[in-house]
């Protein structure tokens, strides 16, 4: 019993004990927070202080910066004013100096001014007294002299003019001899030398060709059944088919030197092939003329690379240029004539200071009109311009053109280079061929229009028709006369004669007195 009291107070007692630990620890961690309390809210308000007294030292700096700034700034605008003041300042010195010196020279101005005043009337009286003396003077040399002042002045003027004109006269007769020897040697000089450095082969063509058959028997064959082959061949080529006693040989003659070319190409594939009939003749007549055409394209082409031609040309232009090589003027061929032409002009334009492509162009192009004059009316070297003009080439090159047969009158000198580079080019030796009734028939006319003029003489055709010499009456023709006279007989030449190259005028007008001594 006792025991079980004794546990029962021990447990009695645990409790109490553990009770009253239970409080005191309660109270001791409210104790606590109530602490932890009041030092969060000692340490929230302590951090709100240290907050304003930064807010408030960053505005105060600010305003510290803001006083800087504008203390700067006004001690800088203050520092501008003092320079501004100081420049004006020194502008008004130099204004006022200026003004100064402005009125001292206003002041010297004055002083030359009525200096010049009192000169000005001493001059207008010095001149009062000389125009005094000097009609006194004139008076008593008229006097002396019997003669008025306008009759002396007009006598004096009359004999200086007289003087001047002989004179002036001499001096002009000096100096055209002059520039014309020296211009003609420099001219020769230039021609010469662009003749050596160009050389070309000549050869000579003409209206017919001869075809070579392979045998006597062929030549039937080209013939037909009664004819009918030689007409089919005439009537698709537009030639002459003549068949002679020539053994072997087939000779085709045309005027249209293209026509001439289609028909001896489809002749000679006629007699390559064997088979020849009409409808034959026909297809191979059609291939020529295209192989023809091919081939006038390519000669135009290569015209233009052997001339040293820049730049682009028209299509139509180069075909009629290549046509230039089935082309003939008396036996010399077209194109090799304007290839040579073209350097001939470009090298004298060298020479010269001239423009070279222009020259080169013009030369190249100049006689392309002959590739058509049988179609359109005209004379080559018209025809020739119009038909560049069409193609886009310039003025000048289509003046060139047209100008080389003084049809259009000259303006540049590479005008003059071009028609003189084509008198070149026509006049080398062997470069041209006439016949000797044409020749003489030539010289013919040229000493009937000369000796068809009145006050000529006699008039002899020499240098094989390149010059001809008219010998007037002294009496009928004088120098003046004698000028227009070669001006005349050198138009009615171009306009009634054909030939090549040029031919020199010359009209001698010579007096003769003679006495005899007994």
């Amino acid at each position: 019993m006792s025991t079980v009291l004794l546990v029962a107070a021990i447990f009695a007692a645990l409790g109490l004990g553990f009770a009253a630990g239970l409080l005191f620890c309660t109270r001791r961690t409210q104790a606590r927070q109530v602490a932890a309390r009041t030092d969060a809210e000692s340490i929230r308000e302590e951090a709100e202080r240290e907050s304003r007294r930064e807010v408030e030292t960053a505005r105060r700096e600010a305003e510290l910066a803001a006083k800087e700034a504008s203390l700067r700034i006004k001690n800088e605008a203050e520092s501008e004013i003092r320079d501004r003041r100081t420049d004006l300042a020194r502008l008004e010195e130099r204004l006022e100096s200026r003004e100064a010196s402005l009125e001292r020279r206003e002041t010297e101005v004055e002083r030359e001014r009525q200096k010049l005043s009192g000169q000005e009337e001493s001059l207008r009286l010095r001149s009062e007294d000389l125009v005094s003396r000097e009609s006194e003077h004139l008076q008593a040399l008229e006097e002396v002299s019997g003669l008025t002042r306008a009759d002396a002045e007009r006598r004096l003027f009359s004999e200086l003019e007289a003087e001047l004109e002989g004179r002036l006269g001499r001096m002009v007769r000096d100096r055209t001899i002059e520039a014309e020897e020296n211009a003609e040697r420099e001219a020769r000089r230039i021609v010469a030398a662009t003749m050596e450095r160009l050389s070309s082969e000549q050869t000579s063509e003409s209206t017919v060709k001869a075809i070579t058959l392979s045998s006597d028997d062929m030549k039937g064959r080209v013939i037909g059944k009664e004819g009918r082959n030689i007409r089919a061949f005439e009537a698709a080529t537009g030639v002459d088919v003549i068949i002679d006693d020539t053994p072997e040989t087939v000779v085709l003659s045309c005027f249209d030197p293209i026509r001439r070319e289609i028909a001896r190409v489809s002749m000679e594939r006629l007699v390559k092939d064997g088979r020849i009939h009409p409808g034959r003749i026909e297809q191979l007549v059609a291939k020529a003329r295209k192989d023809v055409e091919k081939e006038m394209k390519s000669a135009g082409r290569q015209a233009l690379y052997d001339a040293n031609i820049r730049g682009e040309m028209d299509n139509d232009l180069v075909r009629l240029l290549g046509a230039l090589q089935y082309r003939t003027s008396y036996g010399q061929n077209v194109l090799a004539h304007s290839v040579e032409v073209s350097n001939l002009c470009g090298m004298m334009a060298a020479e010269l200071g001239a423009d070279v492509k222009i020259s080169r162009r013009a030369a190249l192009l100049h006689d392309v009109g002959k590739a058509i004059d049988h179609e359109v009316e005209g004379t080559h070297a018209l025809i020739g311009g119009r038909f560049a003009r069409k193609s886009g080439e310039s003025e000048d090159v289509v003046r060139g053109i047209s100008a080389h047969h003084h049809e259009v009158e000259m303006e540049t000198v590479e005008d003059v280079l071009v028609a003189s580079a084509d008198a070149v080019s026509a006049s080398r030796p062997g470069a041209r061929r006439e016949t000797t009734e044409i020749y003489i028939e030539r010289l013919r006319a040229l000493e009937k229009i000369a000796t068809g003029h009145h006050g000529v003489d006699k008039a002899y055709a020499i240098q094989a028709g390149r010059e001809i010499r008219v010998m007037v009456q002294p009496s009928e023709v004088d120098d003046r006369i004698a000028a227009k006279l070669a001006l005349d007989i050198s138009r009615q030449i171009e306009n009634e004669l054909e030939y090549p190259g040029q031919i020199r005028v010359t009209v001698i007008r010579e007096s003769r007195v003679s006495e005899v001594a007994r």
